[in-house]
């Protein structure tokens, strides 16, 4: 196993972690959980550049961890009444859209190429700062002047990528040989 591949498995064993200090009303614990994986998403791509670690396994857990703890975050968030239920069904919406179109992809046995867009790339840091700022909403006051614009910018641009991966997997369908 590489060294990034290590680091984002990592991130993935911290998300029940995170998802238990949520439940526990433990915010300021749940807030370093989550800062630690923020942090080490962008360590793992890093260290697979410069270490030339870019591996198959990676172009899929990477993304399947950013998942598993965003989605964690919201739901629980949420439900805790935190952050903004609409928000959280964008997010989910967003992901199963992308889930069901890597699955169209793979049950017609076209080559599925797996690059995040700068507007996908975006949107997970946008996720990622929303969480970090609900967290940290208790702790530093001027958060709570801007976290609705936030909220609005962070929906925005999940639907830009959602209809940005659409937009996609329909010029990528319309042009297969099977489809003329």
């Amino acid at each position: 196993m590489t060294v990034s591949n290590l680091i984002t498995s990592i991130r993935i064993i911290l998300a029940p972690i995170f998802i238990i200090y949520l439940i526990n009303d433990q915010l300021l614990s749940g807030l370093v959980v989550f800062v630690i994986c923020g942090v080490s998403d962008g360590v793992d791509g890093l260290v697979a550049r410069l270490f030339k670690q870019k591996s198959r396994l990676g172009t899929y857990l990477d993304p399947l961890a950013d998942k598993i703890i965003l989605i964690s975050a919201f739901v629980v968030l949420a439900v805790r009444g935190l952050l903004p239920s609409w928000l959280t069904v964008m997010v989910i919406s967003r992901d199963t859209l992308i889930l069901l179109g890597v699955i169209v992809i793979y049950i017609n046995n076209m080559k599925l190429d797996i690059k995040p867009s700068l507007t996908s790339k975006i949107t997970t840091c946008l996720q990622f700062i929303t969480v970090i700022a609900v967290l940290s909403h208790g702790y530093i006051s001027f958060i709570s002047g801007f976290i609705i614009y936030l909220y609005y910018i962070t929906a925005l641009f999940t639907i830009i990528s959602g209809l940005h991966y659409m937009h996609y997997w329909f010029k990528m369908m319309g042009e297969s040989p099977d489809n003329v």
